[in-house]
C-alpha cells in the first residue's frame, strides 16, 4: 500500500516535470509582435577609433587601455573597427542583416573634451549627424546610448563617479546631445550597465578607471550617482524636448539569471535570489520603485553596523530623491548573456560587494563553453529572468538590448556556437512573450562585429561580423550567423519546418565568399584516407568530404558547389577527383611496397626474410 501511495504521488511529479523540460527544450514555432524592433549593438571605445581625432578628448579608457597589463596583449581602442572613418562599410552590414534599428554609443569626450560646456565639440557632434542621417537613409532606425562606459578623463581627475557633481554634467551632456540630435533620434538610453560601471570601475577595479582602494563603500556611491544622474537625463527629455522630439528614453541593466547550486538546499535558493537582486535589483528596484530593496538595505546596513561603522555604507536616497528617481523609464532595457549556480558563502567580517551578497556563483559542468570565461550558455535562464522582471516590476515593455555570445582562437567564420545561441536564446524570449505574457517590444544582437571587448582586447569575439585585422582596411566579413539572424528578423521570428522554403529566409549569396582552400596531402595518409572514403557509397562519400573541405552555397534542387584542392567544382567532379587520386596514389603506394620488398629480399643480412615479408604487409595496411 506504501508503494502504491509514493507510485501515485510521484508518477503525476514525473509527468509533470517531463513536460516542463520538453516545453524548455523545445522550438516553439511562432512570431513576435508586430512592429518588434529588430536590432544589434555596438559601442563607440570598442568600434570607433579616431581617438585624438578632429578635437576628441581623452576617456578613462584611452588612460586605461594605455597602461601596460591592463588590456590583453597590451590592445587599446586607438584604432579598434575604424567606424569613425567607415560608415558606409557599417551601413552595409546592417543592409546585409536586415534590421531596422542599430544601437549605438555616443562618445561623451569626443563631443565635450573636458566632460563639460567649457567646448563643445562640433566636429565630433558632426559624425554622429552623418551616422544618424545615413542610418535614416538606410531605412535603419537609431537606437542611442548617451553613456557606454567612456568617461571623459578631466572628470575621472576630480572623482568620476565617486563625485556627486558628475550628476549636474551629465545632465549638461544629455541635453547637448537631445538639442543636436533629438530631432532624428526617437531611443534613447541614459547609461549602459551602471553594474558593471560601479563594481567593475569603482569596486573590483578591473575596468576603467580601476579603482579598488575602497571596494565596501566606492561602488555603492558610483552606482548611487548613477542613478541620480540618470534620472535627471530622463526628467530633462521629459520636461524639455519630449513633446516636440516624441521619443522614448530609459536605462540599459544587465543581469545573469541565478539557480541555486543546490535546489534542495534552503540557504542556496536564497543566495540565487541575492544574486539577482544584488545585481538586476541594485538599479531596476530604485528606477521602477524608488528605492533599493529592502533586502539590500537591510543586509549592508546590519554588516555595517556590525563592523562598527555609525551607519550604512549602501547611500540614502532622501524622500525627494525618491521620488525624483521612480518612474524615470518608458520601458525596461535589459542585457543579458548567461546562467549561474549560486550557492551561499559566508565572508565573514570582510567588508566588500560579495560579501554582501553572501554568495559565489559557479557553472554547471554540462552548459556549452563560450570564448569567455564567464559566459556558459544556458538559454531557459533567459526565458526564467524575463518571466522575473515581468512579475517584480509591472509587467514593462522591455527591450533586450544586449545578447549574444563569444568565441575565440583560431577564426572560423562558420560560428555554430553563436547560430546554435542565438537560436535557442532568442527563441526563449518568444516564449516569453508567447506563453508568460512577457511585453517583448525588441531585441539587439550583441554585437554588429568583432571589436575591443574591453580588458579582454581582441582576443574575444562577439560580432556576426569579423573583422580582418591583419588587413589594414579592416573589411567587414560577414560569418554563416549573419545569415540565420537575417532570417530570424525577416521571419519575426520562428517558422515551422512545414512552411519551409519561406519567402522570409535570408540565404547566403552564392559562390565561396570564405577565403578559405581546403588542401590535402598526398601521402600515405591520404591514401588510407581516400581508400576509406572510396569504399563508401557515393552519398556518403560527398557528405565526408564536405566535412573537410567548404561549400559555397547553392539553390534547392542544384547540385552543391564546394571547394577541391583550391577549386571551384560541382560535387560529381570532386568526387571524379577523389577517385582520380585515390588511383594515382594506390599506384604510387604500390610502387613503393614492391621497392621496399626488392631491397628487403636482395639484404644478404636478413636473417628470417618470410618474416619480415610479412611485417612489411603489416605496415602497409596502416
Amino acid at each position: 500500500n506504501i508503494l502504491n501511495e509514493i507510485r501515485e504521488v510521484s508518477v503525476p511529479l514525473l509527468t509533470k516535470g517531463s513536460k516542463d523540460i520538453m516545453e524548455d527544450v523545445e522550438m516553439l514555432y511562432g512570431h513576435f509582435p508586430e512592429g518588434f524592433m529588430w536590432s544589434t549593438a555596438s559601442a563607440s571605445y570598442q568600434i570607433e577609433g579616431a581617438w585624438r581625432a578632429d578635437g576628441k578628448g581623452l576617456s578613462i579608457w584611452d588612460k586605461f587601455a594605455h597602461t601596460p597589463e591592463k588590456i590583453s596583449q597590451d590592445d587599446n581602442g586607438d584604432i579598434a573597427c575604424d567606424s569613425y572613418n567607415k560608415i558606409a562599410e557599417d551601413i552595409n552590414s546592417l543592409k546585409t542583416l536586415r534590421v531596422r534599428h542599430y544601437r549605438f554609443s555616443v562618445s561623451w569626450p569626443r563631443i565635450m573634451p573636458d566632460g563639460t560646456t567649457r567646448k563643445i565639440n562640433d566636429a565630433g557632434l558632426n559624425y554622429y549627424h552623418r551616422l544618424v542621417d545615413a542610418l535614416l537613409e538606410a531605412n535603419i532606425t537609431p537606437q542611442v546610448t548617451l553613456y557606454h562606459w567612456d568617461l571623459p578623463q578631466p572628470l575621472q581627475d576630480v572623482g568620476g563617479w565617486e563625485n556627486e557633481t558628475i550628476v549636474e554634467r551629465f545632465r549638461d551632456y544629455a541635453d547637448v546631445v537631445f538639442n543636436s540630435l533629438g530631432d532624428k533620434v526617437k531611443f534613447w538610453i541614459t547609461i549602459n550597465e551602471p553594474y558593471i560601471v560601479a563594481l567593475h570601475g569603482y569596486g573590483h577595479g578591473i575596468f576603467a578607471p580601476g579603482i579598488n582602494a575602497n571596494p565596501g563603500t566606492a561602488p555603492y556611491i558610483a552606482g548611487h550617482n548613477l542613478l541620480k544622474a540618470h534620472a535627471e537625463a530622463w526628467h530633462l527629455y521629459n520636461d524639455k524636448y519630449r513633446a516636440k522630439q516624441g521619443g522614448i528614453i530609459g536605462i540599459t541593466i544587465n543581469s545573469d539569471w541565478a539557480e541555486p547550486r543546490n535546489p534542495y538546499k534552503q540557504e542556496d535558493v536564497d543566495a540565487a535570489m541575492r544574486v539577482v537582486q544584488f545585481m538586476m535589483g541594485w538599479f531596476a528596484h530604485p528606477v521602477f520603485n524608488g528605492d533599493y530593496s529592502d533586502l539590500m538595505k537591510n543586509i549592508i546596513r546590519e554588516r555595517s553596523l556590525a563592523a562598527g561603522r555609525p551607519q550604512s555604507r549602501l547611500p540614502e536616497f532622501t524622500a525627494a530623491e525618491v521620488a525624483r528617481i521612480k518612474g524615470t523609464h518608458d520601458y525596461f532595457g535589459f542585457n543579458h548573456y548567461t546562467t549561474v549556480l549560486a550557492f551561499y558563502v559566508d565572508f565573514q567580517n570582510q567588508e566588500h560587494y560579495d560579501a554582501d551578497r553572501g554568495a559565489a556563483v559557479i557553472s554547471d559542468r554540462t552548459w556549452l563553453e563560450s570564448g569567455s570565461d564567464w559566459l556558459k550558455v544556458n538559454p531557459m535562464g533567459f526565458r526564467k529572468i524575463l518571466k522575473f522582471i515581468k512579475d517584480e516590476y509591472g509587467n514593462p515593455p522591455i527591450f533586450v538590448t544586449e545578447n549574444g555570445v563569444s568565441e575565440r582562437g583560431p577564426v572560423n567564420l562558420n560560428d555554430t556556437l553563436r547560430i546554435h545561441y542565438y537560436e535557442n536564446y532568442i527563441n526563449q524570449a518568444l516564449k516569453a512573450y508567447l506563453l508568460d505574457g512577457v511585453d517583448m517590444r525588441g531585441y539587439a544582437a550583441w554585437s554588429l562585429m568583432d571589436n575591443l571587448e574591453w580588458t579582454m582586447g581582441y582576443d574575444e569575439r562577439f560580432g556576426l561580423f569579423y573583422v580582418n585585422r591583419s588587413d589594414p582596411s579592416l573589411p567587414r566579413i560577414p560569418k554563416k550567423s549573419v545569415w540565420h539572424y537575417a532570417t530570424i528578423t525577416n521571419c519575426n521570428g520562428f517558422i515551422s519546418p512545414a512552411e519551409i522554403p519561406h519567402g522570409c529566409q535570408i540565404h547566403e549569396p552564392e559562390g565561396n565568399i570564405y577565403p578559405f582552400v581546403c588542401s590535402f596531402t598526398v601521402s600515405f595518409t591520404l591514401y588510407v584516407y581516400l581508400s576509406v572514403i572510396l569504399s563508401l557509397p557515393p552519398s556518403i562519400q560527398l557528405s565526408l568530404f564536405l566535412i573537410t573541405g567548404t561549400t559555397s552555397p547553392s539553390l534547392p534542387g542544384e547540385e552543391p558547389v564546394v571547394s577541391f584542392l583550391g577549386l571551384e567544382v560541382s560535387s560529381s567532379d570532386a568526387t571524379l577527383g577523389l577517385s582520380v587520386l585515390f588511383s594515382l596514389t594506390v599506384i604510387a603506394a604500390v610502387a613503393v611496397v614492391l621497392m621496399a620488398y626488392g631491397i628487403v629480399k636482395t639484404s644478404k643480412k636478413q636473417k628470417h626474410p618470410v618474416e619480415e615479408h610479412i611485417g612489411l604487409e603489416n605496415k602497409c595496411k596502416f
